[in-house]
């Protein structure tokens, strides 16, 4: 059930433009954050069963002189890398090559870094006769079980369990024109008046934007698009910190709190 009482921070416009900005073409990307936010980044590829999905970009770095393994969804700029990165809707094989590298992060002790920006998973039948169903549940229950430290950040678009897969986290950012969603909000429309022209109506009630999740603590922080990578080193060198003093049964015990409250 939806709160009417709108919060009076953002009004309809301005959630509007937050939309648009999250999903502007020329949105921060993985990459980018992956080459000004950390050092010695190598890439691996592959779920092991059948394919490398582009859409999911990671691999091991350095942050803070610490080794993490870094894993997130990546977009495109034109129409050769959108169609490359199916537009940023990862395959069922994306989500299992993600997982694949939280376990191994948590077999040799690295913290993990994820970043997400997708409308959603990848909703065609091929992606459903691999599962994609099962990759997305398999990824939310190995994610809650994780022994390591997991910070996950919103960089433009969060959308539905195609995000959540990524986002069973101990701490979750968003940047402040992010939004995180259960679904889009031209989806929601569509649902409840049939009409989904009253996008911004609906966002208004979804309350998707950093400072409603905020608000009702959904996440833990919202960065300032400011000299961005410079704001998000500083956000997650102070996470990590602080994820670091807990010990492994600490971590599983806050993650799974912070999930239970919702």
């Amino acid at each position: 059930m939806f709160d009417l009482n709108l919060s009076k921070k953002t009004n309809r416009k301005e959630i509007a433009e937050i939309i648009n900005a999250a999903r502007a073409i020329d949105r921060v990307s993985v990459r980018e954050i992956i080459e000004h936010c950390f050092t010695d980044f190598f890439e691996l590829h592959g779920d092991r069963q059948l394919l490398d999905d582009q859409a999911i970009v990671g691999g091991i770095a350095k942050f803070d002189d610490q080794a993490v393994s870094v894993i997130g969804i990546q977009k495109g700029r034109n129409l050769t890398e959108n169609l490359a990165t199916n537009f940023g809707q990862p395959s069922p094989n994306g989500y299992r090559k993600a997982l694949r590298l939280m376990k191994q992060a948590e077999k040799f002790h690295r913290p993990i870094f994820t970043f997400i920006n997708t409308a959603g998973a990848y909703p065609g039948i091929e992606a459903e006769e691999r599962g994609q169903g099962e990759a997305i549940a398999r990824n939310l229950l190995e994610m809650s079980d994780l022994t390591v430290p997991v910070i996950a950040v919103i960089l433009g678009e969060g959308g539905s369990g195609g995000a959540l897969a990524l986002a069973v986290a101990n701490k979750v950012y968003m940047l402040e024109n992010a939004v995180y969603s259960v679904l889009s909000p031209e989806g929601f429309a569509t649902i409840l008046w049939k009409d989904g022209k009253r996008r911004d109506e609906a966002a208004e009630l979804m309350k998707m934007t950093a400072d409603h999740l905020y608000e009702m603590k959904v996440i833990d922080g919202i960065i300032a698009e400011e000299n961005l990578f410079e704001q998000l080193s500083i956000t997650l060198k102070k996470a990590l910190v602080e994820l670091n003093a807990l010990t492994p049964q600490e971590l599983q015990n806050q993650r799974y709190e912070r999930f239970r409250k919702f």
